[in-house]
């Protein structure tokens, strides 16, 4: 009797282990899908065009003026997986070898990023390069990267920038949000392109991994664990990364090359605490009652500015 009534317990113990286990899984590889392949909105280049059109007064004049100039201009790179990525660049009105290479944000495209754009080339007087990430705008890929394995293209992006704006090109990686993890993490590393002489990056976050655990508890109100660990392991085995490793904090500690770091001191969706972890040792721009991404140029003009005036 006891021998049946504990094999009964083990059989029921087995069914409701396998139930949570099954969860478990299940709901962490929603979580890969719903964070990495949020819907198409970095695929609508019109809505894009339209939204920056009524956002920053003036666009659609500019935007014209280098059409009828045929100075925004598209090229392309073909990776070493055989993917075809997108970017727009536009040369300065004066040669110059001054040049920044400006990476958007999750669930952007380039298009985003042409108010910062204007900002460089018409203001500055600077080359720009704008490149569509995978999954966003002209370049193939069917999900996010989320900055991690995106740097490997920023460095291919860098390598062509000598023979779209000339050998003596001086480059400047300007990333915001998502496009902002980019920049850090590609910091760290030791085989960025040597035309690339120092970073700003814009609401980034620490983590991967610390970013999705903040949306994780905020939106659907779960612990990290053990959902995130099992995220973390099926997107490394879906696509040869996880959240921990994609760190901008580590690759930050690595960097050797000057970094302007912004943030908004309102900024809910990248928590400003996130800003102070990573920028001790370099400058900080913090912007009053700003959230999450700078939208007025004026607030960080004569700062980016100086910045890149020294480079």
């Amino acid at each position: 009797m006891k021998n049946c009534s504990f094999a009964k317990w083990l059989r029921t113990l087995l069914l409701v282990l396998t139930i949570l286990i099954i969860a478990i899984i299940g709901g962490a590889w929603y979580l890969v899908d719903y964070a990495l392949m949020p819907g198409d909105r970095s695929r609508q280049e019109a809505l894009a065009w339209e939204e920056i059109d009524s956002l920053y007064p003036g666009m659609t004049t500019w935007r014209d003026s280098l059409i009828h100039a045929q100075a925004l201009r598209d090229t392309t790179i073909q990776t070493t997986d055989g993917s075809r990525l997108h970017a727009y660049y536009i040369a300065a009105r004066k040669p110059t070898a001054s040049t920044a290479i400006l990476v958007h944000g999750y669930t952007d495209c380039a298009i985003r990023m042409m108010p910062l754009g204007r900002m460089y080339n018409r203001d500055l007087g600077v080359n720009v390069l704008l490149p569509d990430l995978r999954n966003a705008g002209k370049s193939d890929g069917d999900h996010f990267q989320m900055g991690w394995l995106d740097r490997e293209d920023i460095k291919l992006w860098a390598k062509i920038i000598p023979t779209l704006f000339g050998d003596s090109a001086k480059t400047v990686v300007h990333g915001v949000s998502m496009g902002a993890a980019t920049t850090m993490m590609l910091s760290g590393d030791k085989d960025v392109p040597s035309n690339v002489k120092a970073y700003i990056e814009d609401c980034g976050y620490t983590s991967v991994y610390d970013q999705f655990s903040k949306e994780l508890s905020e939106r659907f109100g779960l612990p990290k664990w053990p959902l995130m660990p099992t995220a973390s392991m099926i997107c490394h085995l879906r696509y040869g990364w996880d959240f921990n490793e994609a760190s901008s904090l580590s690759q930050v500690a690595h960097c050797h090359k000057p970094m302007l770091f912004i943030h908004g001191t309102a900024d809910k969706f990248v928590p400003t605490s996130m800003v102070y972890t990573r920028s001790t040792r370099q400058s900080l721009l913090l912007n009053p009652y700003g959230l999450h991404l700078c939208q007025s140029m004026h607030a960080v003009f004569t700062t980016i500015h100086r910045f890149t005036s020294k480079k």
